[in-house]
């Protein structure tokens, strides 16, 4: 019997792509989940949507999509997993982006 890596593919700093993590930002739910990760690493089960209602398959899919895009990291971290924002792989591609990103999303509910 073979045990699952508890690794998730993350891409290289290098394999950043703009219009992936602009994708990955243009969804409110996705946007709440990097606005929560700007303060600090979170564990997976501490990280909430804004509607409790969401099944757990979406909210896993919202994870997906980021991490895919190289916004977020998502590691194994013992029996759970723990989310952080790649800040300094996204600042080194694209200076400036998510700053403009969660101003202006910090913005909108004023």
């Amino acid at each position: 019997m073979t045990i699952p890596s508890p690794d998730l593919p993350h891409p290289d700093r290098r394999d950043l792509r703009l219009t992936d993590v602009l994708f990955a930002l243009s969804d409110p739910e996705r946007l709440a989940i990097v606005r929560q990760l700007s303060s600090g690493p979170l564990d997976m089960a501490h990280c909430h949507l804004s509607d409790p209602a969401i099944p757990k398959s979406t909210k896993s899919h919202l994870m997906k999509v980021l991490r895919e895009a190289g916004v977020i990291r998502n590691e194994a971290l013992g029996r759970g997993r723990r989310l952080s924002l790649r800040t300094e792989d996204l600042e080194a591609r694209f200076p400036g982006l998510l700053a403009s990103v969660l101003k202006a999303a910090g913005e909108g509910e004023e």
